[in-house]
């Protein structure tokens, strides 16, 4: 007789591999070879699906205030039609990245390097850009990192040491500057001040705030709406108050405590269904 506790577990386990996979695609498996080794900082920041569901969402509304990135993601994706599977692509990069086979995580930075090559235009203001230039994907990186980071810390390990916290970075930074950001931070400190350092090349627009509201209410197929929803409010109340009004996006008040509570018991059933500690 199958034991229905174990049922459940794999029911969760096949859904979420479901809601970040392409049909028909395989979950990346972890790989003793990898950039990273097991049990380190990266990988248990990337292995938790909420912290880095609500982190993502907060670092794409960041990224969004950069014109260079912003005009990248309008003129060289359809990002409108498919938003889902953009998401799942970024979601696939890191994946590979953190925890498969080192040749496969190289082969995967490498196809994103051949892929911003191709990306160029011009501003709304005539200058041009392109999604090389090594100071746009230090913003990208960064606030990636910052966010990332941010959602383990509120819904896994509040008390994870600066040390480990340090660490993260570090090991991040390989990736960043394999794919030619500059600056990269190396711990929390430079993480801060290069973040300050790059929030003066941001600006506010009406495809920035478009943008955002896609993001906040795009609905993955597969995912309940009303998860969607409490993961969307607690990305927003992650991000910095200035941010918000440059997006015109309001910080949850009545909401803030349920979807705190509700993010935090839909992590804890994750992390059992993935038998992660």
């Amino acid at each position: 007789m199958a034991d229905p506790v174990e049922t459940l577990r794999l029911k969760l386990v096949g859904q979420v591999r479901d809601l970040f996979n392409e049909t028909g695609q395989q979950p990346v498996p972890p790989s003793d070879e990898a950039l990273f080794a097991k049990d380190t900082p990266i990988r248990r920041v990337h292995a938790d699906i909420v912290g880095m569901m609500t982190g993502g969402i907060r670092g794409l509304l960041l990224q969004m205030l950069h014109p260079a990135a912003l005009q990248g993601v309008l003129d060289h994706s359809n990002f409108r039609a498919d938003m889902h599977g953009r998401l799942r692509r970024t979601a696939r990069f890191i994946a590979v990245t953190t925890f498969g086979h080192r040749d496969e995580a190289l082969r995967a930075i490498e196809r994103v390097n051949r892929i911003h090559s191709k990306v160029g235009g011009t501003l709304p203001g005539g200058e041009p850009y392109t999604a090389t230039d090594p100071r746009t994907l230090a913003w990208v990186h960064v606030v990636e990192a910052q966010s990332f980071l941010a959602g383990y810390l509120r819904h896994v390990r509040p008390d994870m040491p600066f040390a480990e916290q340090d660490e993260y970075y570090r090991q991040f930074a390989v990736i960043a500057r394999a794919l030619g950001a500059d600056p990269v931070p190396e711990t929390r400190r430079e993480a801060e001040a290069i973040f300050r350092e790059l929030r003066g090349d941001l600006k506010t627009s009406p495809e920035a705030r478009e943008v955002a509201q896609l993001v906040l209410t795009s609905k993955p197929e597969g995912t309940p709406q009303a998860l969607q929803a409490v993961v969307a409010a607690e990305a927003v109340a992650m991000v910095p108050d200035w941010a918000r009004a440059m997006l015109r996006i309001q910080r949850p008040v009545l909401t803030a405590i349920p979807a705190r509570a509700a993010t935090w018991g839909v992590g804890r059933t994750l992390r059992w269904a993935f038998r992660q500690t």
